[in-house]
């Protein structure tokens, strides 16, 4: 079975997700937005939840979008203003995840995002979400992976 890890990292808990779920067999691709957030924590911050709150998708750089091989796909990214981040939003519009066996692993400094998970529910119907509360902080939410 083929598996693959799409994800989206701006502080580094996504890149350390990923590392990890490459250990458990996962093939990995990573998102990266054209243009970048500004280099203050809080305008950074500032700029990405309030891109999240309007649903904004972002440019990202040429990335593969074929999935069609693949089994399985966990999508990961941080949750911006409890809502999906920029990059994910372009990711979910740029390519059809109908059909696959699709779970969700998010990266937050709360280590929840109730908006995040209503509309993950709401587009792919009994897809797994797992939140991690800052892997680089908390290494011990990496456990939470799926196997």
């Amino acid at each position: 079975m083929k598996r693959l890890f799409i994800y989206f990292s701006l502080t580094g808990n996504g890149d350390l997700v990923a590392e990890r779920m490459k250990e458990k067999g996962f093939e990995i691709r990573k998102l990266e937005m054209k243009k970048g957030l500004p280099k203050s924590f809080f305008l950074c911050m500032m700029t990405g939840g309030f891109l999240a709150g309007v649903a904004a998708k972002a440019k990202l750089k040429e990335y593969d979008h074929d999935i069609n091989s693949y089994d399985e796909i966990v999508i990961g990214g941080p949750i911006w203003n409890g809502r999906f981040s920029a990059p994910l939003n372009r990711l979910l519009d740029d390519i059809d995840f109908k059909g696959k066996k699709l779970q969700f692993v998010f990266t937050a400094g709360s280590g929840e995002g109730k908006r995040a998970l209503k509309k993950a529910n709401k587009l792919f119907p009994g897809s797994e979400c797992i939140f991690l509360k800052e892997p680089k902080k908390y290494p011990e939410e990496l456990a939470k992976l799926p196997d």
